[in-house]
């Protein structure tokens, strides 16, 4: 009985954690339909998430492209399927690695600042002093963070597919002696819409993950600097988690026989 009380608590604990997290999010996206708006915390976090995240994008994305080619390249000949490296890239760039793997780095980079930043905020009552002010630390903090992520992640995400598909062009032309024309007509001619709209759908979705988590783990933040450091690692692991969990979810969604 001991193990199985031991059991019941775990879950209603996770139930608990599922309904704080939920209220939450809808108070924070339930800012939307009530001024005022604070366009200028909207415009930093944009330009915080977006373009100071463009660089570790880049390089992950024209990285993974190139080692996609080669591995891709090293498995096809063994079959003497060469011709399908270009298909293969540009696919699973735009629907799987593209989004995942700029998501994951988007954690690790704004999921840990948001949660920093907010907890120290909590920790040092100047989320308090907002409440005191009369400003709802909702509006002001979690709503541009939401916003800014939904908004800038598949902005991102597009970025890095073309820059992967560079990579792994670069590659094949420079490396494995491939033709450029047919290279490119081959990846152009296996590319549908779908593949490209799932990549930003997916990018979309984990842009909220992540600013929410963020925001979550650091308004929740206790304890001083030792709160604020678990806040931090907490939000960061959770939207990992929880990238990869809908990135299934979503390729479900779209791709389901």
């Amino acid at each position: 009985m001991n193990m199985v009380a031991a059991i019941g608590r775990i879950f209603l604990n996770f139930l608990a954690s599922v309904g704080r997290l939920s209220l939450f999010a809808w108070a924070g996206l339930s800012c939307a339909f009530r001024p005022p708006y604070y366009p200028k915390q909207i415009l930093r976090m944009m330009i915080e998430i977006g373009y100071y995240s463009l660089p570790v994008i880049g390089l992950t994305a024209i990285f993974t492209g190139g080692v996609l080619a080669l591995q891709s390249y090293s498995g096809f000949s063994r079959f003497s399927a060469e011709s399908s490296v270009a298909i293969v890239v540009v696919l699973s760039i735009t629907r799987e690695l593209g989004p995942v793997l700029a998501g994951l780095m988007v954690a690790g980079r704004i999921g840990a600042a948001f949660a920093a930043e907010i907890g120290t905020m909590r920790v040092t009552e100047q989320i308090d002093a907002l409440v005191t002010l009369s400003t709802s630390p909702f509006k002001y903090l979690v709503f541009p963070r939401l916003i800014a992520g939904i908004v800038m992640l598949p902005c991102l995400v597009f970025v890095a597919d073309i820059i992967g598909v560079f990579g792994g062009y670069v590659v094949s032309i420079q490396k494995l002696g491939f033709s450029p024309v047919p290279y490119i007509n081959s990846t152009f001619n296996f590319l549908e819409v779908r593949d490209v709209v799932s990549g930003l759908v997916k990018a979309a979705v984990f842009g909220f993950i992540i600013s929410l988590m963020g925001c979550y783990h650091g308004y929740h933040s206790r304890g001083g600097a030792q709160g604020v450091g678990a806040s931090t690692t907490n939000a960061v692991v959770s939207a990992s988690i929880l990238i990869l969990l809908f990135n299934y979810i979503i390729t479900e969604m779209f791709f389901a026989i």
